[in-house]
């Protein structure tokens, strides 16, 4: 019998004697959803007498599904047509409610076909959320009715930098090409469906008060210096344009946010709050007097006020904020989900201050950083993250109390696409590497390196029927 070869590996996998003969194993399996299953439970019990899929919601029984479909590879062509199935018993469920992939589709534009190979990528590895990075200073990849500009002008830049951007970079090389796209409603309205069909969460991102050239450059109004024109950002790295503190651009950012409201019904929407230098601030006369007006002692303190007035547009809707770990630092609202990606440390300040928290750390689930020898990979933006780093991950930061654990509802790998021009170098950067933080984020058991390897290996085949890998080799 061939080996079973599924990954992520359930929490209990045994196999047991004999083997069940089958016309069509996966028609003739029994399906059904239980009382006596947790949500999030799901068993496969496969004997002589024929297969049972058991749940106790509809979710669990999809990862029933997907976890049967990966062990029917282990069958077999037996006597009289039939096909043979291992006799086994599984009882799984998923360690963690967020199980979540963010891709960037600002830096470089992804086209909604192959966005939805990537939804397909992840209910493969029993994946729950799909963060999508819509917006940043290099493009704008949502329409919204009430502002044109931000598609017509803001999801376009007229070229981009060559080569990997240093630190104190002043002149740059540029390939004048003209880049761009983005996402009508009723494509990622096509894409929320579709996620949803497989038990996936769209949450989408509009990264504010930084992050925000392009919107600028459509609207200078918006900016800090209404005076200058700016174009949409072609280089990497941080802008220091940043949204005005006006009550107009408060008021531009809920009407933008009601739009995405209603195209993403996730109940968790992410307002970035990463990066936002506040050197304007200090410069510009209005958010100076906007300061004052509001006795905060730093410029920089006016990112927390700002978020706070966006944010109760979600509030309205019953929605949730999620920012990166800066905001923790910006007296954001106490039910904010806060992602952490400095360090793993992060993740300890922000369930400390008792917020709940995705564990996303640059130094071990940042999928833009090497994999391999520099000088044999493709140019990625720095660090090293090879597979068995990935493998190694732990969730978990240790020395936490039983309650600051609690907080900790999941974690998250990131695609960051300064250096990945398309789907052919996104899937090279993500995959197998996914399948790895899969095993962490789920829970399944801890087994040695190789032992994931010799999964893995098989599993590979299973990856290139959707999209392009790095060989394991």
């Amino acid at each position: 019998m061939p080996d079973i070869a599924i990954v992520p590996a359930p929490r209990e996998l045994t196999v047991t004697d004999g083997r069940w003969l089958a016309d069509d194993p996966a028609a003739e399996a029994v399906r059904t959803v239980v009382e006596n299953l947790g949500e999030s439970e799901y068993r496969i019990d496969v004997t002589p007498a024929g297969a049972r899929l058991s749940a106790g919601s509809d979710d669990a029984l999809r990862h029933a599904e997907t976890t049967y479909g990966q062990l029917l590879d282990a069958a077999v062509p037996a006597e009289d047509g039939k096909v043979a199935v291992p006799a086994v018993r599984i009882a799984d469920a998923p360690r963690f409610g967020w199980r979540g992939m963010m891709l960037d589709v600002a830096r470089h534009f992804m086209p909604k076909d192959f966005v939805l190979k990537i939804i397909d990528v992840l209910a493969l590895h029993r994946l729950n959320v799909l963060h999508l990075h819509l917006t940043d200073d290099q493009g704008w990849r949502v329409q919204i009715d009430a502002y044109p500009r931000l598609t017509e002008i803001g999801a376009w830049r007229d070229r981009s930098m060559v080569g990997r951007m240093t630190h104190d970079q002043t002149e740059f090389t540029y390939d004048g090409v003209r880049h761009g796209g983005f996402y009508t409603k009723d494509e990622l309205r096509e894409i929320v469906a579709y996620a949803g069909e497989r038990g996936i969460t769209v949450v989408p991102e509009i990264d504010l008060p930084g992050h925000m050239q392009a919107a600028i450059a459509a609207y200078p109004e918006l900016g800090n210096f209404p005076d200058r024109q700016l174009g949409v950002r072609q280089i990497w790295g941080i802008s220091d344009d940043v949204l005005n503190v006006n009550d107009e651009t408060v008021e531009f950012v809920r009407t933008v946010l009601r739009e995405v409201l209603e195209i993403f019904p996730s109940p968790y929407i992410h307002l970035g709050g990463d990066e936002c230098p506040a050197v304007q601030w200090a410069e510009a006369d209005a958010a100076r007097k906007r300061q004052a007006e509001l006795g905060l002692s730093e410029p920089s303190q006016l990112q927390g006020w700002f978020t706070a007035q966006v944010a109760e547009v979600l509030a309205e809707e019953g929605r949730r904020l999620v920012g990166w770990d800066e905001m923790v630092e910006t007296d954001c609202p106490q039910d904010a989900v806060i992602m952490a990606w400095r360090s793993a440390h992060r993740g300890e300040v922000a369930v400390k201050a008792g917020h709940e928290t995705v564990m996303a750390p640059c130094e071990s689930v940042y999928f833009d950083y090497y994999q391999g020898d520099p000088a044999t990979e493709p140019l990625a933006i720095g660090g090293f993250i090879p597979l068995e780093k990935v493998y190694d991950f732990e969730v978990i930061p240790p020395g936490l109390s039983a309650e600051e654990e609690a907080r900790i509802v999941g974690t998250q790998c990131q695609i960051w696409t300064e250096y990945m021009e398309g789907p052919e170098q996104v899937g090279y950067m993500l995959l197998p590497r996914l399948c790895a933080f899969a095993e962490r984020a789920w829970g399944s058991p801890r087994t040695s390196y190789d032992e994931f390897l010799t999964r893995l290996r098989p599993h590979l085949t299973r990856i290139e029927r959707l999209v392009d890998h790095r060989p394991l080799d």
